[in-house]
C-alpha cells in the first residue's frame, strides 16, 4: 500500500504541479500580451512623434528657404528707396526739357533710361497708375480728395502726384494719388 500511495501522491503531485504550471503559463501569456500591447502602443506613439517632428523640420526648412530667397530679393531695398527721389527728379527734368532741341537733353534722357534699366534688372518696377483708374487703398495712397470733374470720376484717380514702385512682389512706395469725391 505504501507503494501505491506513493505513486498516487506522485501522480496527484504531478497533476497539481501541471495545474499550477498551466495557471502560471496563462498569467505569463496574459502579462506578455499586455506588455506587447503596451510596447506596440508606445511604438505607435513614438512613430507618430517622429513623423510630426519630421514634418515640422521639413516646414522649417521650407520656411527658412523662402525667407532666405526673400532676403536676397530685397537686400537692396534701402538703396532702391534712396534712389527713388533721383528717378523722380529725372522724370521731372525730362518733362521740362522735352520742349528743348538740345543735344544735352538727349544725353540726360540716355542716362535716365540707363539708370531705369539697371534698376529694373535688379527687380525695381514702376506701378502703372493712370488717371481714371478706380482707387484701391491696397495699392494707392490717397493724398487728397477733390470734387470729381464728372460723375463717372467719383472714387477714381484724378491725378498721380508720385509714382509707386515694387521691388520683386513687395511694394516699397505706394503711388500718391488725388481721388475724385
Amino acid at each position: 500500500m505504501s507503494k501505491k500511495s506513493n505513486s498516487e501522491e506522485i501522480v496527484t503531485e504531478k497533476k497539481g504541479v501541471s495545474k499550477k504550471d498551466k495557471a502560471a503559463k496563462k498569467s505569463s501569456k496574459k502579462e506578455s500580451k499586455d506588455k506587447v500591447a503596451e510596447l506596440e502602443a508606445a511604438l505607435e506613439s513614438e512613430k507618430d512623434r517622429n513623423l510630426r517632428l519630421f514634418a515640422e523640420f521639413e516646414n522649417y526648412k521650407r520656411r527658412t528657404g523662402k525667407e532666405r530667397i526673400e532676403l536676397f530679393k530685397t537686400a537692396s531695398q534701402d538703396v532702391m528707396i534712396a534712389l527713388l527721389p533721383v528717378l523722380d527728379d529725372f522724370d521731372r527734368a525730362l518733362k521740362e526739357l522735352e520742349k528743348a532741341e538740345d543735344e544735352n537733353v538727349k544725353g540726360i534722357a540716355l542716362i535716365s533710361n540707363k539708370l531705369k534699366e539697371t534698376l529694373k534688372q535688379k527687380g525695381l518696377e514702376a506701378i502703372e497708375t493712370e488717371a481714371g483708374q478706380p482707387f484701391n487703398a491696397d495699392h494707392h495712397e490717397a493724398v487728397t480728395q477733390i470734387p470729381a470733374p464728372t460723375e463717372d470720376m467719383k472714387g477714381k484717380i484724378i491725378d498721380v502726384i508720385e509714382k509707386g514702385y515694387t521691388l520683386g512682389e513687395k511694394i516699397i512706395r505706394y503711388p500718391k494719388v488725388v481721388i475724385g469725391q
